[in-house]
C-alpha cells in the first residue's frame, strides 16, 4: 500500500495543534506508581505541578492552538483549573488508546492541520522536540517521540488513522514496537523525535529531580514541589543510586 504522503505534497501552511493527554489530578487517580514511595497527597500535587508545567510548556511555542484531551468525567475539573484559558475536550470512549484516536479524529479530520498529541507529565520535554515533531509531519504522515521503556511520550499525525491506537497506550511496555507495526500495516510513512524519559517510577522522578536541581525554570512548578517533598525525593535518589 503506498504512503500518503506519496500522494499529498506537504503543506507548510497547515495549522499546528498540540494536544496534552491529561486527568483531572484526583487522589488515587494518578501516578499511581509512585504512590507506593510517596504520600498520595504529595502524588496529587506532583501530577498538578506535572501537568501546569507542561502546559506552559506548550503555551511556549509559537503559532500553535493548545488544547487538552481527557476523559469525559475530567472536562469540568480541568477547565476550572485551567481558568478557561486552554480548550478542554472529552475523548469517546475509555482508556488512553480511545483518548489518541479522539485527538486525531477531533483535530485532524480535515486533513488540514498537523497535531502532536504528548503526555502530560512531560515539562522536561526542549521545545524544540515540540517543533522537531511538527516538522517531521511535514514530510511523515506520523512522527513518534519513543520512551527508553518501550513506549512512547508523544505522537503526530496529518490525519485520522481509526486503527492506528487500537487496543495501544503511549507507556505501555512495548507499545512502540505496536505503534510502528500497524502504521506499516496501513501503509503510513513514520518520523521520529528524540528519545525521552517518562515520569512514571522512582526512578523517573529521581532523574527528573537531578535535572531541576540544575535548571529550575525548565519547569517551576515542579522544581517548587521537589523543595516542598525535598527529604522524601532524596530518599528516592539515594535509593535508586543504590540499585
Amino acid at each position: 500500500m503506498a504512503s500518503s504522503s506519496e500522494n499529498t505534497a506537504p503543506l507548510p501552511e497547515r495549522g499546528r495543534t498540540l494536544v496534552v493527554m491529561a486527568k483531572a489530578p484526583r487522589a488515587g487517580m494518578v501516578k499511581t506508581r509512585l504512590a507506593q514511595s510517596l504520600p498520595v497527597e504529595a502524588v496529587t500535587e506532583l501530577y498538578r505541578c506535572l501537568l501546569d508545567d507542561t502546559v506552559a510548556l506548550a503555551r511556549s511555542l509559537r503559532a500553535v492552538e493548545l488544547a487538552i484531551m481527557c476523559p469525559a468525567a475530567d472536562v469540568e475539573e480541568l477547565t476550572r483549573l485551567e481558568q478557561g484559558a486552554v480548550d478542554v475536550v472529552a475523548q469517546k470512549g475509555d482508556g488512553l488508546s480511545a483518548g489518541l484516536t479522539s485527538v486525531f479524529a477531533h483535530f485532524a479530520a480535515s486533513g488540514l492541520r498537523r497535531v502532536v498529541a504528548f503526555n502530560s507529565d512531560s515539562p522536561h520535554l526542549p521545545p524544540s522536540v515540540l517543533a522537531t515533531a511538527f516538522e517531521a509531519l511535514l514530510v511523515h504522515d506520523v512522527v513518534v517521540g519513543p520512551t527508553h521503556d518501550g513506549g512512547y511520550y508523544l505522537v503526530g499525525a496529518n490525519s485520522a488513522h481509526p486503527m492506528l491506537f487500537n487496543g495501544n497506550g503511549m507507556g505501555t511496555e512495548n507499545a512502540l514496537q505496536a505503534l510502528l507495526a500497524r502504521a506499516r500495516g496501513l501503509g503510513l510513512s513514520v518520523g521520529f523525535t528524540d528519545p525521552f524519559y517518562d515520569i512514571d517510577v522512582e526512578s523517573d522522578l529521581a532523574r527528573l529531580a537531578t535535572e531541576l536541581q540544575l535548571a529550575p525554570a525548565r519547569a517551576p512548578r515542579t522544581a517548587a514541589w521537589m523543595k516542598q517533598w525535598e527529604q522524601a525525593v532524596s530518599r528516592l535518589r539515594m535509593g535508586t543510586a543504590a540499585r
